[in-house]
């Protein structure tokens, strides 16, 4: 039986306070930088050349704000200006142009879709307009006309929802034929797993297959994204293992999954559960993981591909005093090999000074903890059609801020940051079907982006 959405809500409360830093944990209350024997870390020679689509950060930083604040500052409703550049917000690219096209927030609102228990992901099929809702306690709803049916997948034995940990992506194959599922197990190991999924979009229970393990050696920085790309690879966020200040060095650590952006074909081949792209750019590195994409992340927790452009767009949630947006043009290889610079860097300022600092791609933009918040929740750019003035613009929020933002780019150079909807507790801004953005909160409001 179908119920409608609104009466499926249940206290979310204490769920959410408990994960509070479940958008990824923007401050772990230790800004230790531990000293450690020099693990291995990324080559800074190797066949391959990440530096053709790279720019090394400035040690000496001019962005305004000390590093080590942490205070949450004015969280109040966004303003109506058409174009606003917020306090302690800071444009890395440099050559942004003087003009840009000028977005009114004040058309844009937000349309209740429904209640739920702490949304934390939404997916949807190519062959099926049906969104499917992920709970982080360990249910995946959909939801058809308004309405909220039976779960289609219920791991609430196999996962636990504290704090960070849950059940936290979904993504459907290109061919709509199968689910991936990325949870904490048990004993707090992430894990991705593969069901079969018929045309009505129902689950096959007996068809699961567990794709990959990582351990986790640590219960935050899970990271918790899984998505297809342009290329019908298989995309996993995965953060640094957790605790603060990436204490065992394994973000820049090539022998590593941890603090990586990692890129698999899920098919199993050869005997093996899962196939590495023989275009990978760790392949054949002697001490590397085969199956890393790209480095040097801390807690990605939402990445997405610009379904117009390919570029893969993230919001990377800081330690204790800085968040940003990290974007890899598709035209220079979408993250192929690219170096995001933690833990050397907390976005464009150093961090610890035992890790390389050359052949770092910088964020796009950063935002100092502050008036805009202190744990990004990143989202995706906008391809709909509902809103014209918002087409291009991405779109994401923060987890212990109050708005929806807006992000503009022109010429791979940032150009401003517009509030344009007030919100709480953002898990994620997600894309639809039809390129419509949905943002899902943990008090269990997910709503739909849409005109005033």
């Amino acid at each position: 039986m179908s119920l409608p959405i609104s009466a499926r809500r249940t206290a979310v409360t204490a769920i959410a306070a408990a994960a509070i830093t479940l958008a990824a944990c923007g401050g772990d209350g230790s800004d230790a930088r531990p000293s450690v024997d020099t693990l291995p870390v990324i080559p800074t020679s190797t066949s391959v050349d990440p530096a053709a689509t790279t720019t090394a950060v400035p040690s000496d930083s001019t962005v305004p704000g000390s590093a080590a604040e942490t205070t949450v500052a004015d969280t109040a409703a966004p303003t109506t200006e058409a174009a606003v550049t917020l306090p302690d917000s800071v444009p890395v690219g440099s050559n942004a142009p003087a003009t840009t096209a000028v977005l009114d927030s004040t058309i844009i609102a937000l349309e209740a879709v429904g209640d739920f228990e702490a949304p934390v992901d939404l997916a949807w099929r190519t062959a099926d307009a049906t969104l499917f809702v992920v709970e982080q306690d360990g249910l995946i709803l959909p939801v058809r006309d308004g309405t909220a049916g039976d779960a289609v997948l219920d791991i609430t034995s196999l996962t636990s929802a504290n704090g960070e940990q849950g059940l936290l992506g979904l993504a459907f194959s290109p061919d709509g034929t199968h689910a991936y599922i990325n949870y904490t197990n048990l004993r707090g190991d992430t894990v991705i797993t593969e069901y079969a999924v018929d045309t009505s979009g129902t689950f096959d229970v007996s068809s699961r297959r567990e794709v990959i393990t990582i351990d986790q050696p640590y219960d935050n920085h899970n990271g918790g994204n899984v998505m297809f790309g342009p290329d019908g690879m298989l995309y996993i966020g995965m953060g640094d293992g957790g605790a603060g200040g990436d204490p065992e060095r394994r973000a820049l650590n090539v022998g590593e999954l941890l603090g990586k952006i990692l890129r698999i074909d899920p098919r199993a081949s050869d005997g093996a559960a899962y196939t590495v792209p023989d275009d990978n750019p760790f392949v054949g590195v002697a001490g590397a993981r085969p199956e890393i994409w790209a480095v040097g992340v801390r807690n990605p927790w939402r990445m997405s591909f610009d379904r117009q452009t390919g570029d893969l767009w993230f919001g990377d949630v800081g330690q204790n005093a800085w968040e940003e947006v990290d974007v890899a043009w598709a035209d220079e290889g979408a993250g192929r090999g690219l170096n995001f610079g933690w833990s050397a860097f907390e976005g464009t300022h150093e961090y610890n000074d035992d890790q390389p600092t050359d052949g770092v791609t910088p964020p796009i933009y950063e935002y100092r903890h502050g008036n805009e918040g202190c744990s990004i929740s990143g989202g995706a750019v906008y391809r709909g059609s509902a809103i014209p003035s918002l087409v291009g613009w991405y779109v994401y929020s923060d987890y212990c801020g109050s708005r929806v933002m807006a992000l503009s780019a022109v010429d791979k150079a940032f150009q401003q940051v517009v509030p344009i909807a007030p919100s709480s507790t953002v898990s994620a801004v997600r894309e639809g079907p039809d390129g419509e953005l949905y943002v899902l909160s943990l008090n269990g409001l997910v709503s739909k982006i849409v005109p005033a």
